[in-house]
C-alpha cells in the first residue's frame, strides 16, 4: 500500500485504508463482536460519498471540492477534535477554581482476561471502585467531598490491552457539613500505597459479586480457578500514580481534554504502511511494525460496549452535586464570585465553524485557493461499494462520552 502525498497539515496515512484493505482477512482469522464490526464500518466510510455531503464552490474564482460528511464515531481518530472542543467548552462552567490532582489506577494484568470477557462490567466495577477509594479517603482524612472526573482508556502506546482510569481530583473539597473549603496538602493527596490497597480490595468485591450472580461463566464452571485467580489478584501489586497537581485550574480541562476523546491511535502515529505491515510511532522515539491485521486486531480490541460512558463524574462534579453543592463550593473557593454580578453576559457556544477555525487555522466559509466566499451544494448519498448493505449504512455511534 503506497501513500499519497498528503495535503498539508494532515497525516499521510489513514487507518480507513488500512480497514478497507485488511478487514476481510481480519473477520477470516478473528471472531469480532457486533460493535467492532459497527465501529469499522463507520471508520471505512468516514468522509467519504457513502455518508454524503456537500460540493464547495467558490463564487470568484469557481474552484470546487467535494467534502464529505463524518462518521462521528467515538473510536474514529478523525472525529474526536471538535467533539473534544465542545466538551471542554460544557464542562468548563462546572469547573472548581482549585488546584487538581492527575491520579492513574491501573488494572493488574491478572485480571485482564476477566476485563477483555467482561469489559462492561469490569470497566464499571473499574470505576465505581476508584472512585469509592478516593471520596473514602478524603471523608475520613480530609472530612470533605472532594470534586473528580475519570476517563478510561484501555491501550499502550503500542496498542497492548492495559485498561487504567485517569482521575482529576480537586486537591480539597466541601466540608461535609457545608461549612467551608478544606485543603489537601499543596503537594500531596493520598499515600499511593493505600489507595492500591483499597482498589484491589474493592474491585475484588466486585469480582466475587460478579462470580455469585453467574456473571463471569469462564470460571464459574471451574470454582478453582476463579479462586486461584482471587488468589493471584490478593498477591498481585495494584498501581496507582498520583501527579503533582496543576498550578493553575485553568490548565486542568485542556490538559483532561487530551484524554477525554483519544483514541487508541492517531492517524498521526503511523509512520509506514506497506502491502502487509504497519509501522506506528510508540514511545520516547521507538516504532514497532505489525501485520497490518495483527495491527487491526490490536485496534478492534479498544472498542468499547456500546453506549458504555467512558467519561464520569463523582462527588461534587457529580450531575446530582450540579447546582446547591457545587456553587456552595465555588463560593467557599471564591467568596467574592457570588457576590458579583458579571457585566457581560457568557460568551455563547463556539460553532463547529469557529472550532476548527482555532484547531486548523482553516475557515470553511472562504475559498483556500482565492479567499472567495464559498456556497455550498448539497451531494446525494452514494451507496459503498465492495461490502454488504449493513455496513453501507452503519450508522454512527452514540454521541454520549
Amino acid at each position: 500500500m503506497h501513500a499519497c502525498p498528503a495535503p498539508a497539515g494532515r497525516p499521510r496515512f489513514d487507518i480507513a485504508d488500512i480497514v478497507r484493505r485488511h478487514r476481510g482477512t481480519l473477520e477470516a482469522e478473528t471472531h469480532l463482536s457486533p460493535a467492532q464490526r459497527r465501529v469499522l464500518s463507520a471508520i471505512e466510510i468516514c468522509r467519504t460519498a457513502a455518508l454524503g455531503g456537500h460540493l464547495e464552490v467558490c463564487r470568484s474564482c469557481g474552484d470546487a471540492r467535494s467534502a464529505y460528511n463524518s462518521c462521528r464515531d467515538r473510536h474514529c481518530p478523525k472525529c474526536q477534535a471538535l467533539a473534544q472542543e465542545r466538551w471542554i467548552a460544557a464542562r468548563t462552567e462546572r469547573l472548581l477554581p482549585a488546584r487538581h490532582f492527575h491520579v492513574v489506577f491501573t488494572l493488574p494484568s491478572e485480571v485482564r482476561a476477566v476485563a477483555r470477557a467482561r469489559p462492561r462490567e469490569v470497566f464499571g466495577a473499574l470505576f465505581a471502585s476508584a472512585s469509592r477509594a478516593l471520596l473514602e479517603l478524603f471523608e475520613t482524612h480530609v472530612g470533605a467531598t472532594p470534586g473528580i472526573t475519570m476517563v478510561l482508556h484501555t491501550w499502550k502506546r503500542d496498542l497492548g490491552f492495559h485498561p487504567h482510569v485517569h482521575a482529576l481530583v480537586t486537591a480539597g473539597g466541601l466540608a461535609t457539613d457545608g461549612s467551608g473549603w478544606r485543603k489537601t496538602a499543596k503537594a500531596y493527596l493520598f499515600p499511593v500505597r493505600i489507595l492500591g490497597e483499597l482498589l484491589r480490595g474493592k474491585m475484588m468485591d466486585a469480582l466475587r459479586g460478579m462470580h455469585a450472580c453467574g456473571e463471569l461463566a469462564a470460571w464459574t464452571e471451574d470454582p478453582e480457578a476463579f479462586d486461584q485467580l482471587m488468589a493471584r489478584l490478593a498477591r498481585a501489586r495494584w498501581v496507582v500514580y498520583a501527579k503533582k497537581p496543576f498550578r493553575r485550574h485553568d490548565h486542568v480541562l485542556r490538559y483532561l481534554g487530551r484524554y477525554t476523546h483519544r483514541v487508541a491511535i492517531a492517524n498521526s502515529r503511523i509512520a509506514a504502511v506497506t502491502d502487509d505491515a504497519v509501522t506506528f510511532h510508540t514511545k520516547n522515539g521507538r516504532s514497532e511494525t505489525l501485520r497490518a491485521v495483527e495491527f487491526l486486531r490490536r485496534f478492534v480490541q479498544h472498542v468499547l460496549p456500546e453506549r458504555f460512558h467512558k467519561i464520569r463524574h463523582f462527588g461534587l462534579y457529580a450531575g446530582v452535586s450540579v447546582g446547591v453543592a457545587l456553587e456552595v463550593a465555588r463560593t467557599a473557593l471564591d467568596p467574592t464570585a457570588a457576590a458579583t454580578t458579571p457585566t457581560n453576559p457568557a460568551p455563547a457556544p463556539s460553532s463547529w465553524k469557529e472550532n476548527l477555525r482555532r484547531l486548523t487555522g482553516r475557515d470553511v466559509d472562504r475559498c483556500a485557493r482565492c479567499g472567495g466566499l464559498v456556497e455550498r451544494l448539497p451531494l446525494s448519498r452514494l451507496p459503498t461499494l465492495g461490502r454488504p448493505s449493513t455496513h453501507a449504512r452503519a450508522p454512527p455511534t452514540s454521541k454520549v462520552a
